[in-house]
């Protein structure tokens, strides 16, 4: 499993370019006896297993995409491919992935059907979605999915997490300021949305503070890009801003859209100047439903033991495409340790950031700890 991962890891690969990782995953599903499905969702790898006479099903997905960061780790195994490297450890996930499908192949001590989805492209939140688009959910009756991602800053191998909302939805926002600019010497004479975009960053920080409730609402308003077309002793003419905002329910989600058109229409009606507002949201909230939620806690208890567990975790303001999934079926998002800072706790989408080879036996027996209790003969 080491050597499979630390492969993955130098043989990165872009969303829906995972060609080169859904053939190798594809031809180590065929060793094991696993029928296999490509090409699912452009790039997508699904595998069945079957076993027994029962007609339950479960799945289990792991993503495979790698980052556009340039790695900057010293590693005997660093990323061969310039500009890209797994980040985010999904090299890890695929392996952990891989070594559940070996194990449950040879075993095979459950009774029902077992599918394997390596998943493309979810750092954008477009894999999910194409694979169900291709028919995931229509030409396979897969009763739940599950899903696991490793977390820096969490004891190497303890689990976390908790019915109800885990990870965040994330929505981008842009606002233009269109003003007429002009000389620098002479701003008197023209309208300046230099200071407008300012004065909006400014108030953008008191929505969440402001406008949203401490105990019962959390969102993070981030602004990310502020770019202008002026120059050195030009006051520019336009002026647009961008951000991401992340929060758990739907609810919340709506104020803050409201809140931030509210702010920017404001500011800039006080200032004379024209804007345009443009909001999308990129992910869903990951959202686990309770009676699997209990199934994954059982199954990590199984693995590393209660005092390593943690089924009522505090949710965090990342986002997951596996979100798409869990708005289809039922299902759950469980996350495992990757270490703590002095050890493999560098965060994830950091140049320096490695996946922690110690805890691909304890992802993976996972994988099948959770099998063999919802299929259980």
């Amino acid at each position: 499993m080491k050597a499979w991962r630390q492969h993955f890891h130098q043989y990165p690969e872009f969303g829906f370019e995972e060609k080169r990782t859904a053939d190798l995953i594809a031809k180590k599903l065929v060793s094991f006896g696993i029928e296999v499905h490509q090409s699912i969702g452009k790039t997508g790898v699904v595998g069945v297993l079957k076993c027994g006479t029962s007609n339950r099903s479960i799945g289990l997905r792991a993503d495979m995409d790698a980052l556009k960061i340039e790695e900057q780790n010293e590693l005997a195994y660093v990323s061969k491919h310039k500009g890209l490297m797994h980040a985010c450890g999904h090299d890890g996930h695929t392996t952990m992935l891989l070594g559940a499908a070996s194990e449950l192949a040879k075993n095979r001590n459950f009774d029902g059907t077992v599918y394997f989805i390596f998943q493309p492209a979810e750092e954008h939140g477009l894999g999910a979605k194409a694979m169900m688009e291709d028919g995931l959910f229509s030409r396979w009756n897969i009763d739940s999915v599950y899903g696991m991602h490793n977390l820096p800053g969490l004891a190497a191998g303890h689990f976390t997490t908790k019915p109800d909302a885990i990870m965040a939805s994330e929505s981008n926002f842009e606002i233009e300021i269109i003003a007429t600019g002009g000389h620098a010497a002479m701003p008197h004479k023209l309208t300046d949305p230099i200071v407008v975009g300012a004065q909006i960053v400014c108030a953008l920080q008191t929505i969440v503070s402001r406008h949203l409730s401490v105990v019962e609402e959390s969102a993070v308003i981030s602004i990310t890009e502020f770019i202008t077309n002026g120059t050195v002793n030009v006051i520019p003419s336009h002026v647009s801003i961008k951000g991401d905002t992340r929060s758990f329910t739907d609810h919340t989600l709506q104020k803050v859209k409201k809140a931030i058109e509210q702010v920017v229409k404001g500011q800039c009606l006080s200032a004379g100047v024209e804007y345009k507002f443009h909001f999308s949201t990129s992910f869903a909230t990951t959202i686990n439903t309770p009676e699997e939620t209990d199934i994954a806690i059982k199954a990590a208890v199984k693995t590393v033991g209660l005092s390593k567990v943690n089924g009522k975790g505090s949710p965090i303001t990342f986002s997951e495409d596996f979100a798409f999934m869990l708005q289809e079926r039922k299902g759950c998002y469980v996350l495992i340790g990757n270490g703590m800072a002095d050890s493999n706790g560098m965060p994830l989408h950091n140049p320096h950031y490695d996946f922690n080879d110690e805890i691909l036996m304890t992802g993976a027996q996972y994988w099948v700890n959770l099998v063999e209790g919802q299929l259980g003969k």
